[in-house]
């Protein structure tokens, strides 16, 4: 029989579905790809025609929580903020959305986005990474700082990026207030080293400038004693 895109379409949602449930309920360490599929109404085998492994359902799975809460995002009232608080909102936006996935995403979020185990192409937290990154360095651009960011920058950024996330799925504060807090003072210092960098690019490229002046003020001083 024939299947159509819209019946795999909707096979992988049921399978995305299904791990939601068996995620929350069993756990992430204990749910696996046979219970997802079981749970799906499908074949263990047929399972792997849409996702090469757990790690890749979860994957899709929060970058779909992600996508719509940038989206969110995006449809708000634009109002005028500081480079802090765009990033702030793009932050906690992202967070709320993935609250309802709290139970079991300490153990998913280590699997997949792990620093240990590099960063892949195609690998299951790589297209979070880089979607999540590309929505900061707009917000940056539009804050008057030169894109593309520095892969230092990026680096340093998602590294305190994904220390506040770690954090967030264990906050039992109240209204996670401690990640709020937690949250603002790592903005303040990625902001302060935007700047810096940006004070720094600055000051190359005006001793650069008078370097390239200075070479042409001798070459032409040469040509008139020539002369």
């Amino acid at each position: 029989m024939r299947v159509t895109a819209e019946t795999k379409a909707e096979t992988r949602q049921r399978i995305i579905d299904a791990a939601a449930k068996l995620f929350s309920s069993k756990g992430w360490e204990n749910a696996t790809t046979r219970d997802i599929a079981a749970r799906a109404g499908i074949a263990s085998g047929t399972l792997f025609n849409y996702f090469e492994s757990k790690e890749a359902v979860v994957a899709e799975l929060l970058s779909a929580a992600l996508a719509n809460a940038q989206q969110r995002l995006r449809r708000r009232p634009r109002e005028v903020q500081s480079l802090e608080e765009d990033l702030f909102s793009l932050i906690w936006t992202e967070l709320s959305s993935l609250r309802q996935f709290r139970r079991f995403l300490p153990a998913a979020a280590e699997t997949i986005f792990s620093p240990l185990r590099g960063f892949s192409q195609g690998g299951p937290g790589e297209s979070i990474r880089v979607k999540h990154l590309e929505a900061v360095e707009q917000i940056v651009k539009g804050h008057g700082v030169a894109a593309p960011l520095p892969a230092v920058a990026l680096q340093l950024y998602w590294t305190l990026y994904l220390g506040v996330f770690a954090f967030w799925t264990a906050d039992d504060s109240p209204n996670q207030e401690d990640t709020l807090a937690l949250l603002d003072q790592t903005l303040k210092l990625v902001v302060a080293s935007l700047r810096q960098d940006e004070k720094r690019e600055g000051s190359h490229e005006r001793q650069s400038q008078r370097s390239h002046r200075g070479t042409a003020a001798k070459r032409h001083e040469g040509s008139r004693k020539r002369r």
